[in-house]
């Protein structure tokens, strides 16, 4: 089993920056994809960004050029950047974890982008 625990949310002006954090535990393999995914209200849940324990990243459209995902293998987290920030980005935050064919969830954590 895995958990995962999300940090970093919050309330952002637009064009402000959040940074969010997610920390692996449990059994934990080197083969792996962390990211982060997002639902808003009344809409599904969406790609964000991801990353594997190779460093290849992959990014949703509306968010190139302003999220930055990056990893610490030695802590077993995973951290979006998020600068430039759009009302539209407002959104619950999943941590995300996939290995030897198993997915994980984070509990969520919510970002709201407003003046």
């Amino acid at each position: 089993q895995v958990q995962l625990m999300e940090s970093g949310g919050g309330l952002v002006q637009p064009g402000g920056s959040l940074r969010l954090s997610c920390a692996a535990s449990g059994t934990i393999y080197s083969l792996y994809i962390m990211g982060w995914y997002r639902q808003a209200p009344g809409k599904q849940r969406e790609l964000v960004a991801t990353i594997t324990n190779t460093d290849t990243t992959n990014y949703a459209d509306s968010v190139k050029g302003r999220f930055t995902i990056s990893r610490d293998n030695a802590k077993n987290t995973v951290y979006l950047q998020m600068n430039s920030l759009k009302p539209e980005d407002t959104a619950v935050y999943y941590c995300y974890r996939r290995q030897i064919g198993l997915a994980y969830w984070g509990q969520g954590t919510q970002v709201t982008v407003s003046s």
